[in-house]
Formats: C-alpha cells, structure tokens, sequence
C-alpha cells in the first residue's frame, strides 16, 4: 500500500513536468524556469517513482502467486 502512495507523489511531483510537456505555453516554461530556480528536478520523481513502481508490481506479483495463489 505505501508503495502505491510514493508511485502517487512520485505522479503529483510530476505533474509540472508533463503540463509543460502538454500544453507548452508561455505560462507553463515560466512554471518551469521558477521551479528550477529553486531546485525542481523531475528525474527525482521519475527514477523514484519509477523504481517504487517495479518495486511494488514485483512485489504484488510474488504475494498473490505464494500466498493467495491467484495469479
């Protein structure tokens, strides 16, 4: 459970990201460039989030096929 809250601020913490990816407007690179200047670093939330992500899939995967016997 608490891997899938980490994948979930991990999303909220790119949401920034993917906005200015989207829409790319004028009011989304200056979000971007005040963000940066203060540290925003999206590859935080990508490897984090990323690596909680095949971490708790994983770990899914084997509780079902050893404990539940579902999968």
């Amino acid at each position: 459970m608490v891997g899938w809250l980490i994948v979930g601020a991990a999303l909220m913490y790119l949401f920034p990201l993917v906005a200015d990816l989207l829409v790319s407007s004028e009011l989304t690179h200056l979000w971007m460039k005040n963000l940066s200047n203060s540290g925003y670093n999206p590859m935080l939330g990508l490897l984090g989030g990323g690596i909680t992500l095949v971490v708790t899939v994983v770990g899914n995967i084997i509780w079902y096929q050893q404990f539940e016997g579902k999968i």
